[in-house]
């Protein structure tokens, strides 16, 4: 909603020049207006750049690659098929191309996904590509001012003060931020890049999204990723969402929730707020913030009781089912849920009847679950309720766990990671060899890019704490040097916690690079004026301006699992480059170009060469066997893009015999987007796995069951599935270990492989086997899942809680259950850093600080922008539809204090930070709790920070970011940080 009053503005109206002149100067005045169809017709989806609405057929579906004349007939028109550049649903739009210029947009109407929709961020994406508030050269600051420099400036620069570094202190005394808004291509060429410089210290943004996901539904079930589908929600009878604010999050994804309540789904919402997704739920449950867990074992209480658990699915299915099942009866009472949680004990029965009664249900949570000190443990809460109820491996059930930025899930498969290689293979030697092999190059050559061999195999430090890397007293970190550099390659500062302590971090650096197409709230922290003596005289700070996703190629993977494959729509604007031109160039530098890129051919980019994507995706296809990229070449990815209306869009599979008309490429069977695991090479024409562990179809079909990664047996009873439950028409009727050579062996099965297959299959497992043979045989002749039949995990015993424990964060608003349900003790070296629990939470409590900061801090989503905010806030079309950063406050609370709707405000913290916003008076929050959006930067404790920003290149709205204010807490398993549970308080401006 808009806080600032509009003028009544005629809907077509355009926008004015001295209207411009305000958004580019932040300032909150009256402004023209709009109604949707209009701003649709504006941004690029109505007639536009010459194009009249009788041209619409140049927008021919299954032409998106095809070109026509222009209207004048002095050029081409192109249309390019392309996916959107934000949150991860992963929708299908075709830019239309004129003489090289990005003209207009439309919508695919017959992308499976998306469905012909847009939301506000989609609907504008062409402003994104060419955007004039990008940032287009390098610069470099000079006495608190960034200067135009050249790229070879910047290069020799940056490389030489790298070396030194390296040199001085080691390579890891440099850190790399790595995006998720990469490629694929570009997310895992560099994490082969951070190798072969010698250190693991890297990361992205999946590390503050959805680690705890990852880490708490791969020890459950075997794979850290979404189960099924946003299209296979429309199977579903009962939805809950837990910490999702879809509507505004991923608004597109709603459009099967809605198609699924029309055939009678009923929608619950869990949440602190009232949001618009609560406003379509048939019935709303108000948590008090960090309550998650007393509220899933609350559910669970009521399950037990009345005996509605699927008894049959646990006995086959699942491990520890029991051990939950005491400890949920014995703690979670009514009276102790609705003391911790707020529920009453007449709403929880009448939810959990909702799940017993309506099945198959599916469960959907967001960073809203994600975000705390204890997010693994919500995480595993919300699997358990799904085991005990029998919804996983079933089509319509399943964890619908929605990403945030387009390729969070492709960059945390492949990607920068600090603890794995691409695919997450670990850091133990095997896995080095593996890739060493696939890579091309010498083991040893790798490991003496290392400062040690034993730092080889030690995970890095993550993002959520490089600030630590600098800041801590250098005894206290496993590792021989405090970070010095740090390079923010696609990453908003504004997303992390602790902004005044990151300000602090950045002064200390000795060097600070932000790649990027537009500069990020980095930029303007950078040159922001800092006390004496805080700066480090010695620092150098460079801004190098990438491509958009608009000006390269390659694949990207939503939530669901699919890949899609993004052409090129226009050609690098500027003096802007491709990441991975980039890193290849930085790589010439720092002496490693030739092993970077020996498997792959070079193009030339307006003159210069760059990797080609199509040779990166081949390269994943043949080493990341764990998770299946390894079907999905980039033939069968086009082939898909450009037949989308091949396919089903409830099922996603193809309809009927499909085969691509120009290259021949045959669909028929294929899931849209091959889902990973799309097991074996490409030329198996695996289809890909629309909902994993699903035993009601053959493997060969997309089918699957339980991942046996935890071992065989533990404490004398197997981990292994039970007689009868298998996939469809496998060989093997009951559990069984993940395949090696050994085992095909005792199966009599290694005689299926060919002697050559043999040759480089012995000694190897499923995972290693470079040739895919083992797979083949295992799936094709066998009807078997190469990572074996095991049971999910109830009882996770490697984590700190084996049972989810509900534990109060850090910094509450409740003492007394802070008290009875305490946080975790300190920890040591974890990540390379001391990490502080108990010693935090009692500190907080001595001091009184629920007194002094008496209402909950947190944060969220809006539909308009997306992420830090920076691409989208230097959007004149979206900057219009959220000109301010606000707190919502209980109109309770905010009257104690003397607040009104509109005026401004002070939200003050335990860190010491005073924010600066407009107070937005609303009962969608609790007298108990605030909530602010986390898009925005910019402003800085009230200051506008617009001349510390390049000249040209700075966001049309600015705003104080939340995370200025936020506080200390990480989770004891990820180091997720504490977002969404904090204290604070509201004062009158």
């Amino acid at each position: 909603m808009l806080l600032t009053k509009k003028s009544g503005a005629a809907a077509g109206a355009p926008v004015s020049s001295s209207f411009v002149h305000r958004l580019r100067h932040g300032l909150s005045q009256a402004v023209p207006t709009m109604d949707r169809r209009a701003f649709l017709r504006r941004s690029g989806l109505g007639v536009g750049a010459g194009l009249a609405a009788t041209q619409l057929t140049l927008v021919k579906k299954a032409d998106a690659a095809g070109a026509a004349k222009s209207i004048d007939g002095s050029g081409t028109v192109e249309v390019k098929r392309t996916v959107c550049t934000h949150c991860s649903v992963g929708c299908a739009s075709d830019a239309v191309v004129e003489n090289g210029v990005w003209v207009r947009q439309e919508p695919v109407f017959d992308s499976p996904i998306n469905l012909g929709a847009h939301c506000a961020k989609g609907a504008a994406l062409r402003e994104h590509g060419h955007g004039e508030y990008r940032l287009r050269y390098p610069m470099k600051l000079v006495n608190g001012k960034y200067q135009r420099i050249s790229w070879d400036e910047a290069l020799n620069e940056i490389s030489a003060r790298m070396l030194d570094l390296r040199k001085q202190s080691g390579p890891d005394s440099l850190y790399v931020i790595g995006s998720s808004k990469h490629s694929n291509e570009q997310a895992y060429l560099l994490r082969k890049w951070m190798s072969f410089w010698g250190s693991n210290n890297c990361d992205h943004q999946a590390r503050i999204c959805h680690s705890t996901t990852v880490a708490g539904v791969a020890n459950t079930w075997g794979y850290g990723a979404m189960t099924n589908s946003y299209n296979d929600m429309q199977n579903s009878k009962v939805a809950l969402y837990i910490g999702s604010n879809a509507a505004e999050a991923h608004p597109v994804s709603m459009l099967h929730m809605l198609h699924s309540k029309e055939t009678g789904c009923k929608m619950i919402v869990v949440d602190p707020r009232f949001t618009r997704t609560a406003a379509k739920a048939d019935e709303y449950v108000r948590i008090r913030s960090g309550s998650d867990i007393p509220f899933l074992f609350g559910l669970l209480y009521h399950i037990f009781k009345n005996g509605w658990e699927d008894k049959q699915y646990i006995h086959d299915r699942v491990f520890g089912m029991d051990k939950v099942r005491e400890d949920v009866l014995a703690k979670w009472t009514p009276d102790k849920v609705e003391e911790a949680c707020g529920v009453p004990e007449a709403q929880m029965i009448k939810v959990a009847t909702m799940l017993h009664e309506s099945k198959p249900g599916t469960i959907v949570w967001c960073m809203g679950q994600t975000q705390h000190t204890i997010g693994n443990a919500m995480v595993r809460a919300s699997c358990i309720l799904q085991l005990a109820l029998g919804n996983v491996g079933v089509s319509g059930g399943g964890a619908n766990i929605f990403r945030g930025h387009d390729n969070v899930q492709g960059a945390t498969d492949v990607g920068p990671n600090p603890d794995s290689l691409p695919g997450y293979y670990g850091l133990a030697e095997g896995s080095w060899k593996h890739f060493a092999a696939t890579w091309g190059v010498d083991f040893e050559w790798i490991k003496k890019q290392y400062a040690s061999p034993a730092m080889m195999t030690k995970s890095g430090i993550t993002v959520s704490r490089w600030i630590d890397g600098i800041l801590e007293k250098n005894e206290l970190i496993d590792q021989e040097s405090n970070i010095r550099g740090v390079l923010f390659w696609g990453h908003a500062p504004n997303s992390q916690t602790r902004g005044l302590e990151m300000k602090k971090a950045m002064d200390k650096l000795d060097l600070l690079v932000v790649i990027d197409p537009y500069p990020s709230a980095t930029a303007a922290m950078a040159a922001m004026t800092s006390a004496p003596g805080d700066l480090n005289p010695n620092r150098a700070v460079y801004l190098l301006p990438a491509c958009t996703q608009f000006e390269t190629s390659g694949s990207a993977t939503a939530s669901n699992r699919s890949l899609q494959w993004r052409e090129k729509v226009i050609e690098p604007l500027w003096e802007s480059r491709s990441d991975h031109m980039i890193m290849y160039q930085l790589a010439q530098k720092l002496g490693f170009d030739k092993e970077l890129v020996k498997n792959y051919q070079m193009q030339k980019v307006k003159g210069l060469d760059e990797p080609v994507p199509e040779d990166i995706l081949r390269e994943i296809n043949k080493c990341v066997w764990t998770i299946g990229y390894t079907g999905q070449s980039p033939e069968r990815l086009k082939a898909h893009m450009k037949n989308m209306a091949a396919f089903d869009i409830k099922t996603l599979k193809a309809r009927g015999n499909v085969r691509d008309k120009e290259t021949g490429v045959d669909l028929t069977g294929d899931y849209f987007g091959l889902p990973w695991p799309c097991w074996g090479t490409p030329e198996m024409r695996h289809p890909g796995s629309p909902n994993l562990y699903d035993t009601s179809k053959h493997v060969m079909d997309g089918g699957g069951n339980f991942r046996a990664n935890f071992g065989v047996e533990r404490d004398g009873v197997s981990l292994l599935a039970e007689d009868g439950s298998h996939s469809l028409g496998a060989d093997i009727t009951t559990g069984y270990p993940e395949f090696d050579h050994v085992l095909l062996k005792k199966l009599g099965w290694w005689g299926e492989l060919t002697p050559d297959e043999q040759a480089k299959a012995e000694g190897k497992n499923w995972k290693t086997d470079p040739t895919g043979a083992i797979i083949r045989v295992v799936m094709k002749n066998h009807g078997c899942h190469p990572f074996g039949n095991g049971k999910a995990r109830a009882v996770v015993w490697n984590f700190p809680d084996p049972i989810p424990q509900h534990r109060e964060p850090l910094y509450g608003t409740r003492p007394d259950l802070m008290a009875k349900y305490p946080t975790h003790d300190d920890k040591r070296a974890f990540w390379r850093l001391p990490t502080l629990y108990k010693s935090v939470q009692d500190k907080n409590i001595a001091d009184g600080l629920d007194k002094k900061f008496p209402l909950i801090l947190t944060s969220g989503r809006l539909v308009e922008y997306e992420g830090g905010g920076e691409e989208t806030r230097s959007n004149p079309w979206l900057a219009e539809l959220q000109q301010e950063s606000f707190v919502e406050i209980n109109p309770k609370a905010a009257s104690e204090r003397g607040i009104r709707n509109g005026e401004r405000c002070w939200v003050v913290t335990p860190t010491g930070a005073r924010l600066n916003v407009q107070a937005l008076v609303t009962e969608r929050v609790g007298p108990d709790t605030c909530w602010m959006p986390f898009h925005f930067s910019g402003r800085w404790q009230g200051q506008d920070m617009l001349q510390f920003y390049p000249a040209g290149a700075y966001p049309v709205v600015r705003g104080e970011a939340v995370n200025t204010a936020t506080t200390y807490g990480y989770d004891s398993v990820t180091m997720m940080q504490e977002t969404k549970t904090t204290i604070c308080n509201v004062e009158k401006a």
